[in-house]
């Protein structure tokens, strides 16, 4: 079997002339590195809730999934190396950005924001705290870097790049998208802080959502009760590794082959947390 990509979490393999096998590893990167340890069972939660936003949001845009059931596979698929990971999905001409929602005030946003610095061509009036809720979401996307840094840009970029009414439909779907999972998350008593979408063409050029939704690697996720703006939330994301990193630096380095076992197993069991909260349904990994 053919693996075409592989990517910071997930390794793709080509099975046809229009469809991929898309495999969600337990691999966990942070800062745009790829750590050198994974977190157990951390791909098969990533590959449920995706699946499960997948179909949850289906009304507002198609996606590129065709099926999760492992019948449905190619027999190379077929085995508990695979079990819980691996979708079949459509082939699609994938657009080179990432489509990032905030509806608060954290992460590099925070960072320009402090600085009193725009961000993705947007400057914030009023005063805002730390992880205090924005006036409304807003669309700041990025492009896409398979290894090193993405780098945030305006909307204008976007527009450059592929057209206006593309670009324009790419900032609603996306803000739908964010409404639609932020409401649903928020019944549940998680805040969707922020999160990304990724899309592609397919052969008759019209719009499909691709790659993941809503998961703990793509968004933010919040425990509601205990929020306060000023302070930063409880997650239920890779937060926990992200701080571990900032606050055991080395001379300034941080320690990517060092994180310890007993942040690797907490890591795993945000994430189970994480869909129990989201889908009532066990963690399964």
């Amino acid at each position: 079997m053919k693996k075409r990509v592989s990517g910071k979490v997930r390794d793709v393999y080509e099975v046809s002339d229009s469809e991929l096998v898309i495999v969600t590893t337990d691999r966990i990167s942070a800062f745009d590195a790829v750590l050198p340890r994974t977190v157990e069972g951390k791909g098969k939660v990533l590959n449920a809730l995706a699946l499960f936003w997948f179909d949850y949001t289906r009304d507002i845009i198609p996606n590129h999934i065709l099926s999760g059931d492992p019948g449905d596979l190619p027999a190379y698929f077929r085995s508990a190396e695979f079990e819980g990971r691996a979708v079949l999905v459509r082939k699609l001409n994938i657009l080179p950005f990432e489509c990032v929602v905030r509806g608060y005030m954290f992460g590099n946003m925070w960072e320009a924001y402090s600085r009193g610095e725009a961000f993705c061509g947007h400057r914030l009036e009023g005063r805002y705290q730390l992880a205090e809720k924005l006036d409304a979401p807003i669309f700041t996307p990025s492009t896409k870097a398979h290894t090193g840094h993405d780098e945030y840009i305006p909307f204008q970029a976007v527009a450059g790049a592929l057209g206006g009414e593309l670009a324009g439909r790419l900032r609603e779907t996306s803000l739908r998208l964010y409404d639609a999972c932020y409401r649903y998350a928020y019944d549940k008593g998680i805040i969707l802080a922020d999160t990304k979408f990724e899309f592609g063409l397919d052969a008759d050029g019209r719009l499909v959502l691709a790659d993941e939704i809503g998961t703990p690697d793509s968004s933010r996720f919040w425990n509601l009760a205990g929020y306060q703006p000023g302070v930063s939330p409880k997650s239920y994301d890779k937060q926990f590794v992200r701080d571990w990193l900032l606050n055991n630096r080395a001379g300034g380095e941080m320690r990517f082959d060092s994180v310890p076992d007993d942040v690797l197993e907490k890591t795993a069991e945000i994430y189970r947390e994480c869909l129990r909260r989201l889908t009532l349904a066990g963690g399964g990994a």
